[in-house]
């Protein structure tokens, strides 16, 4: 399998998870993610901000609860999900759609643990069920798996996946080691998942992740951005006077800004729970209810929906930027 968790590593060490030649029982009676892993200050992220820091280690441990329940219950693991907190329960799912992964990748996909779990309940948590599928391939060089899933256009939100995992577990200088590498399409949907960790790093902290941001290749920043509205938008963490440093701290960006708020809206109404974070992100940012901006991502992606290739994917993306930009505050 990958690297990916040595449970409660320092900051920038590797990773890891069980083996393909580890039993699967392991799997799934003796993995667990320990909450350590969700301390700030143990990922040497900021701890300055107690507020931030509190509703975003909160969405970690949600994510470590999602894992868990994934591997207690993979086989139907929605009742279990069902009892996390509403807002919370898409990063649960995220965590369960690591194991599911994970398990797939262990079995050499006759689990087919990442199809049950999309599937009945899970299918209101398309987006962060393939979000967390990129997990176990953060420091892999492991391509996405064949066939593809039902939601075939969704898949490449696992590069996002991964992007956030090598950032989140990498810190500064794996992002500044991934902003170097080759530019392309899967590369730019990497990004974007490095991007969201960016938000977790600053604790939600406009002016630090502007500064981060600025500092790194020009050429990553437009990806990065849009990870941080989505995040900005799905995570919170951040009120009116954040969101309008954010805007305008992206500068030239604002659209990439602004895709990222509705994908964050997609996510969010497609589960049926909408926080009032995401409602006033939404409002500020692209001057629509997330309802709205929910169906702009529905009209980008005509034509796209059945698609697995990755040009798909960042068509469905550039479509949202032009349709979004006439609205994204200048």
């Amino acid at each position: 399998m990958c690297a990916a968790f040595a449970a409660g590593g320092a900051v920038g060490e590797p990773f890891a998870l069980p083996g393909a030649a580890a039993a699967v029982g392991r799997l799934l009676g003796l993995v667990r993610l320990p909450p350590s892993l969700a301390d700030f200050g143990r990922r040497g992220f900021r701890t300055d901000r107690p507020h931030a820091r509190a509703v975003l280690e909160a969405h970690a441990r949600s994510f470590l609860v999602g894992f868990d329940t994934g591997a207690r219950a993979w086989r139907d693991p929605h009742a279990a999900l069902a009892e996390v907190d509403p807002e919370e329960r898409g990063f649960a799912y995220e965590g369960a759609g690591m194991f599911a992964r994970a398990l797939d990748l262990a079995t050499a996909g006759r689990a087919r643990a990442l199809r049950r779990l999309l599937a009945g309940p899970g299918d209101g948590y398309a987006h962060l069920v393939h979000v967390g599928a990129g997990w176990p391939l953060a420091s892999a060089r492991l391509r996405l798996p064949t066939p593809p899933p039902p939601t075939p256009l969704l898949r490449w939100l696992a590069l996002d996946g991964a992007g956030f995992a090598e950032t989140f577990f990498g810190g500064a200088r794996a992002l500044a080691r991934r902003c170097r590498t080759a530019p392309g399409p899967e590369a730019e949907a990497v990004l974007a998942g490095c991007g969201r960790a960016v938000w977790f790093l600053q604790s939600a902290d406009a002016d630090g992740v502007a500064g981060l941001v600025a500092a790194l290749p020009a050429p990553a920043r437009p990806a990065l951005w849009s990870g941080v509205g989505l995040a900005c938008a799905y995570a919170g963490a951040a009120d009116d006077a954040c969101r309008a440093r954010l805007v305008a701290a992206a500068g030239p960006h604002r659209a990439h800004l602004a895709q990222g708020v509705a994908f964050a809206a997609g996510a969010r109404v497609r589960s049926g729970i909408v926080p009032a974070h995401t409602r006033a992100a939404c409002e500020q940012v692209l001057g629509v209810a997330p309802e709205r901006a929910s169906a702009w991502t529905e009209v980008a992606a005509r034509g796209l929906t059945g698609s697995a290739d990755v040009h798909a994917y960042q068509a469905w993306r550039a479509r949202l930027r032009e349709l979004v930009a006439p609205v994204a505050p200048h």
